[in-house]
Formats: C-alpha cells, structure tokens, sequence
C-alpha cells in the first residue's frame, strides 16, 4: 500500500510542478495583455542577441569597498555578464580560497544615459540568487546622480528598489523601498517593505516583478499580487517625479548585506527572462 502510495506521489509532484508553471506563465501573458490595454511598450530587452546588447545597457566598473563596504568589485567582463540561452545573466564569482574583500568579481548593469523615463510600468521575469551575504538587486536611480555624471549627489537624486532579496536573511522575500533625502539633506527612507513567497524562494524559479509609478503613486507587486503602495503626492518626494535609469547587479557582502564564509555557495547568477517598461498611452 505504502509502495503504491509512493509510487502514485513520483508520478503526481512532476505533473504538479508542470502544472504550476504553466499557470504562472498563463498569468503572466494574461497581466502583459492587460497592461497593453491601458499602456504602450517604450522599452524592452528580450535579451535575443548573442550578446548584452550595449545600446541599451552600461557595464559598471568599480572597485570592490566602493558601495557599502561590500567585498566585490564590479567589472565589464563577460564572465560576469552575458548572454546565455536568450537569458541575461550576471554571475558573482569567488576568486580565491579566502573570504574577505576584493576576492569576488561580480556585474552592475545600468541604462544610464542610454534609455530613462519619468512614470510608466516595469514588468521584469527574473530568477534570483540566494546564499548568505548574496544581495541582488533590480532598481532605480534619478538620472541627474553625479555618479553617473549628473549634478546631484544620493540620495537627493532618489532611488527606487524595484526589489532586494537578502540572501542572509531568506530566499523567500524580497523587499521593496525608497530612498531620498529630508529636508536638511539628510538620507531618509520609505522603510523596507516585504512580500513573502508563499511557496519556494526565489532562487528556484523565474518570478515576473511589477513596479507601477505614477505621479500619486508607486504600486510594487510580485506575479499579479500587489503588496505595497506608497502614495508621492507629498512635496518631501519631490525626487520621484522625475527621469531615473535602470540597474542590475548582484552585491556581495558589505556593511548592510552582512559578510560570506564556507557556508555560502558560489558562483551565483542573477537570470532575467526580459525587461519591458511601458508608459499610458
């Protein structure tokens, strides 16, 4: 009885995990149909070409302690991005036997001065890493940032994450916030807001990411479900109402991220299906 039982559930759990996914991908065609309802594509990468397409993308090269004390550094290589399987994807390495600063390579892509917008959808299938001291991320930063070659230093620019995941903490959350300054310039914050996965983590499989920005508000959601809004009308976020660029990257380790060891498993990679922005029409 106990074998036939068994036998039943090896048959059953593939079909379910098949069907699962093709659901999800129902869903996602169904949301992508929707959205072109009320909006018009403006922006996207498929990622179809055999290699990053740098019309639409920057790789950004900075040494490692450069953000947040994090031990990476950031390169152009292309072992560190690439194109695979008409899939980007951005692998943080470990390049030696010790764990301590500037002994991982890693990408940080961004669209600056290449493709920006001010209001609009983002709608990205991403499948992210995890393991401790991993912290990817898929954001946004004001365009006019110094460090890119604006005038205005963070956070006065702004910054919008799209979504973090720490990898020290779960692989099942991801996290949505905002990043300004207050009124004496000081750096001040939305706080941190999370969505739970109900099922898995987010390394298993690829999850469709939505960020919704008007000139009232920022809706965040993960596979159609909405889980914040924050309402811009408030003057202290004049800095949303504006031109920001994309990024991608993947961060290890650092003051925030807390600090890998044995335990963490490496290389990791960061795998998005596409990237589609849209505007209302």
């Amino acid at each position: 009885m106990i074998k036939n039982i068994y036998k039943t559930w090896v048959l059953i759990v593939p079909f379910l995990g098949l069907l699962y996914s093709c659901t999800q991908r129902k869903n996602m065609d169904t949301r992508n149909k929707s959205t072109a309802k009320n909006y018009e594509l403006v922006w996207e990468d498929n990622f179809k070409s055999k290699k990053l397409d740098t019309t639409k993308w920057n790789r950004q090269v900075e040494p490692a302690g450069r953000f947040n004390k994090e031990w990476q550094r950031y390169t152009d290589s292309e072992k560190n991005s690439y194109i695979e399987n008409e899939q980007l994807v951005l692998e943080a390495i470990h390049t030696s036997n010790v764990h301590k600063i500037n002994q991982y390579t890693s990408a940080r892509l961004n669209t600056a001065g290449k493709f920006d917008f001010t209001y609009g959808k983002i709608i990205a299938k991403i499948k992210l890493p995890s393991g401790k001291a991993i912290w990817p991320a898929f954001w946004m930063l004001g365009s006019n940032i110094d460090e890119n070659g604006g005038d205005t230093p963070w956070p006065t620019s702004g910054e919008i994450d799209i979504l973090e995941l720490w990898g020290t903490n779960s692989a099942s959350v991801v996290e949505a916030n905002v990043h300004y300054a207050n009124a004496s310039g000081k750096h001040t914050q939305m706080g941190a807001e999370g969505y739970h996965l109900p099922k898995g983590d987010f390394s298993k499989d690829f999850h469709e990411f939505e960020f919704e920005w008007t000139n009232e508000k920022m809706i965040w959601s993960v596979d159609g479900t909405s889980y914040h809004t924050l309402d811009i009308t408030d003057k202290k976020y004049y800095a949303f109402h504006k031109d920001f660029f994309l990024l991608l990257n993947i961060a290890v380790g650092g003051e925030i991220a807390g600090y890998p060891d044995e335990s963490t498993p490496l290389p990791q990679k960061m795998i998005v299906d596409y990237i589609k922005v849209y505007q209302k029409k």
